[in-house]
Formats: structure tokens, C-alpha cells, sequence
């Protein structure tokens, strides 16, 4: 069905038109202990919860409540990790990266990600801006960690022999062995309030910040992102996570709500497109979040889409950065029973602020990032002249929500620039709404082109145009700007 805008002229605030949903007020509540209180492990201990896709490996929401208690214990006791030490993961997607961050912040302590495509380089910069006291990697990225005088665990196949290890390198089966057979977490008091995570931002306009995520933003978040699965009671589901869980939308929207929700969620280490479409077959996959460049090797591949039952996907929903309404309509083509849909969100919110939803939107691929989630509020703002802007006016958007952050870690001069005295969290992103409500994410507000001081309109001309052979992208399909000044100013 078409939706309604929700804009108040009065305020100049819009808000979403999906129905409200209920957080809880509980404060002595951590994110761990929230998910096992909601899937009702009692009533489906046998479900599978996470399953590796290469080998098949999987754990039931039984399991892997008693892997988390266990590894819990094990950092608290064997490794003596206190409320409020950092622990920096650095690993590619694996059905034990969920237990880590799970057991980690119910100790009180705090979780930071880290992309395995960084350099020692960048890594350092993270390590010594949260300053971690563990580190837990795989045995191919060790070299990359082993200049931080600091714990290291290692996690690996249960296939693989032990490795040998120093005073300072512990094995993730080994400390779930010594655990012995616990089966409850540690009883540590954990707030809402509580900080979870440094999640970093992905830095393209600058060095990368620690966003600081709290267990009640995560437990908002969760339920802002399965409201429209709980709203049409959808029977369990089962997700792809093909997006690094490293990023806000693998580790927040996909692995932590489903799960909480206790929906199957299935890993898969690398993108490989033929190995997503034989893990989708064999997995009956429903729901497949992708970032635009994934989406691209999808779509110009319908010959060997074919080859491929299919038919369980209910949904493709494109986040993390923005895609063109004419990939997504070429794509529509090649699975037209499959709703081709797109969402917005940021590190910030600590996942989703809009998406659209099969069962609620008409049409699809209007080019928007649909309606806003349950709980946002929402708020167009002229860079010219901070006031607030009705419908179809261009704008930074701005929102408000319970999901998200505090602010940036050691950073309280972007933070007040990024979040104002009201509550509202400046994006930096340039959008509009229209009369339905359906957002449009349309540029960044920095990387506007700027000449002798004054933003550049349609009707301005250009001086200088290069050409170049590509233009440099990060692995979500997000411009290096970076880089493209770089270059430009190397040519000067």
C-alpha cells in the first residue's frame, strides 16, 4: 500500500508512519542477555542459529548460548578481562566472531571491529585511539597484530591441529574447555547505559572515528530492524550475511536482530558470486543484504543466476551506500518474483534509519530509501540557512532515535558538531522527503563542489574536467574522496 507522509508543517518534523514498538526500559540489561531472554531458547534449543557456509559448521541457539557462557567465563577468569577493557576483533565473517562479541560485552567490556583488508598502518591508529587490552584474529592476520604488546586470541576451524603458541597467544577452543560445563553467564550487572562498542566509521572524508554504541542503542536497533518482520508475524527467516561483520549493517542489523529474533543466519567468509548462489540454493536463503557493488556482479550475471534455485529469496534489500534506480530495475529483471529493495542507515544509528518494505510500499525502485524505521524522527535542514524544510526541498538530513550514538571516542569536537542540543544527529548527508514520506539520499553535504569559497549549482559551469580510468571505491561501493582529491591536487 502507498504511505503517508507524516510531516508536521508545525514543526517541520517528520516522523515515521510505521507503528511504535516497545523497548525496554529495564536499565541493569545487556545486549547479550536481552537476546537470550527473546529467542525462548527453552522453546527452540535445537534451531539452528549460525551455519559457516564453506563448511558447514553450524551452532544452535543452545549452543551457541553455551559457547558465549562459556567463553564469558574463560575472559573473565583465565584472562582476566575486566567491565570496560577493549577488545579489538579483527576477522572475517565466521560463525564464531557472534560468540566473541557476545561473551565480550557481557562482561561489561567493550568490543571494537576492525577490516582485515587494513594495514598495520591503520591498525595501529585504531589500537592506539581505544587502546584494546585483547586481541582476538585468525592465524593469517597474527603478522598484522603482533607488533601490540597485548593477549592474543586466535580463533580457526575446529578441523585444524593446535597450533604452536607463546605465554601470550591462547586458542578460542582451548578457553571454552577450561570454562568446564557452565551454561549461564558471569554475574556481572550491565547496563542499557553501558557502552558496547567502538564501531569506526569507514573514514573516507578523514580519519576514521570510534562511534560509541551502547547495549541500548544495540537493543534498540535490533528492534527497529525486525519491526516489519514482527508487524506481518513472519515465520522464522533465514539471512545471508555476505557484508562484512565488521560493518555495522553484518554485525547490527543482520547477525544481532535476527538473531534476537531467532532467525537462521548464515556466514559466508569471502564474496564469491557463484558461491553466494550455490549458499542461497543450498541454505534456502529468504533475505540477502548486499552493498552496491555486489549488487553490480549480480545483475550482469542472469545466465548463471539461472543455474540456481532461487526461489526461497523473499527479499534483496542494497544498503551502505546508495544504488541507482536502473540497477535495481535490471536486476528486478532477472528475479522478478523477488522484491528489490533498498535501505539507508549509518555506523551512527547503530544500523537502519529507512528501508523499504514489500509489504507496506508501492512502487518499488522509486529511487528512495524507503520510509523511515519505527521510532526516527526526521528533519531536513537548509545548508544555507539551518532552517528546518518541508517536502521535496533539498537538505542535510537529520534524525533522532533511541538507537543512536552518544558520540565519537575521544572526539568531543566532532561529536558537537554531529549531534546538536536537541538531540538531533547531523548526517551529512544531502536528501529530501516527498509527499508519501519516501526518503531520497541524494550526496554527501562536504563533497559538494565548492568554487572560490561558494557550492556549485546545476546552472553553474565547469572549468576543468578530467578524465580518468576508473573511479576509486571502498568494498560497501562508497567514493574514496580521499583518494580523488589526492589525485587531483597531485595534478596541480
Amino acid at each position: 500500500m502507498a504511505t503517508t507522509t507524516t510531516f508536521d508543517p508545525k514543526t517541520q518534523i517528520y516522523t515515521s508512519p510505521r507503528p511504535p514498538i516497545n523497548i525496554p526500559t529495564e536499565p541493569n540489561l545487556s545486549l547479550t542477555s536481552f537476546l537470550f531472554q527473546s529467542i525462548s531458547i527453552s522453546s527452540s534449543p535445537q534451531n539452528t542459529a549460525l551455519v559457516e557456509s564453506d563448511s558447514d559448521e553450524a551452532l544452535t541457539f543452545d549452543q551457541l548460548k553455551t559457547n558465549v557462557c562459556k567463553l564469558a567465563h574463560s575472559l573473565l577468569h583465565h584472562l582476566r578481562l575486566s567491565a570496560n577493557d577493549v577488545v579489538l576483533i579483527l576477522s572475517r565473517n565466521s560463525i564464531h566472531l557472534p560468540v566473541c562479541f557476545l561473551a565480550v560485552v557481557s562482561l561489561g567490556a567493550i568490543f571494537t571491529t576492525a577490516n582485515p583488508a587494513y594495514t598495520p598502518a591503520e591498525i595501529s591508529h585504531q589500537f592506539n585511539d581505544c587502546n584494546p587490552k585483547l586481541i582476538i584474529t585468525t592465524p593469517d592476520l597474527l603478522q598484522k597484530v603482533k607488533q601490540f604488546n597485548v593477549p592474543v586470541l586466535l580463533l580457526k576451524p575446529i578441523k585444524t591441529p593446535l597450533l604452536k603458541t607463546d605465554d601470550n597467544v591462547f586458542l578460542y577452543e582451548n578457553l571454552l574447555e577450561l570454562a568446564g560445563s557452565v551454561n549461564e553467564l558471569p554475574e556481572i550487572v550491565v547496563k542499557q547505559s553501558d557502552v558496547a562498542g567502538f564501531l569506526y566509521s569507514s573514514g573516507t572524508t578523514g580519519m576514521s572515528k570510534g562511534v560509541i554504541l551502547t547495549h541500548g542503542n544495540f537493543i534498540a536497533a535490533a528492534l527497529i530492524a525486525t519491526a516489519d518482520q514482527e508487524r506481518y508475524k513472519e515465520e522464522r527467516n533465514v539471512f545471508l550475511c555476505v557484508v562484512p561483520m565488521f560493518h555495522v549493517l553484518g554485525l547490527s542489523v543482520i547477525v544481532y536482530a535476527q538473531l534476537r529474533r531467532g532467525d537462521k543466519v548464515v556466514s559466508i567468509e569471502k564474496f564469491e558470486l557463484e558461491k553466494l548462489l550455490r549458499c542461497v540454493e543450498k541454505q534456502r536463503v529468504t533475505h540477502l543484504y548486499m552493498v552496491p557493488p555486489l549488487m553490480l556482479a549480480l545483475a550482469k550475471k542472469r545466465k548463471l543466476m539461472e543455474e540456481y534455485n532461487l526461489s526461497s529469496l523473499k527479499e534483496i534489500v542494497c544498503g551502505a551506500a546508495p544504488v541507482s534506480k536502473e540497477m535495481m530495475e535490471e536486476l528486478a529483471k532477472k528475479l522478478p518474483r523477488v522484491p528489490i529493495l533498498q535501505g539507508y542507515g549509518m555506523t551512527e544509528t547503530c544500523g537502519m534509519i529507512a528501508q523499504e518494505y514489500a509489504k507496506q510500499e508501492s512502487p518499488y525502485h522509486s529511487g528512495s530509501t524507503g520510509i523511515l524505521a519505527s521510532t526516527f524522527q526526521s528533519k531536513i535542514i537548509s545548508v544555507y540557512s539551518s532552517k528546518a524544510l518541508p517536502p521535496n526541498q533539498l537538505g542535510e538530513i537529520c534524525v533522532r532515535s533511541p538507537s543512536i550514538t552518544q558520540g565519537y571516542l575521544k572526539n568531543p569536537q566532532a561529536t558537537k558538531l554531529t549531534i546538536d542540543e536537541e538531540g538531533w544527529l547531523h548526517t551529512g548527508d544531502l536528501g529530501y522527503f516527498d509527499e508519501a514520506g519516501r526518503l531520497f539520499v541524494v550526496d554527501r553535504i562536504k563533497e559538494l563542489i565548492k568554487c572560490y569559497g561558494y557550492q556549485v549549482a546545476p546552472f553553474k559551469r565547469l572549468r576543468k574536467v578530467s578524465f580518468v580510468a576508473h573511479i576509486p571505491k571502498s568494498a560497501s561501493g562508497k567514493i574514496l574522496r580521499r583518494e580523488v582529491r589526492d589525485k587531483v591536487r597531485s595534478k596541480i
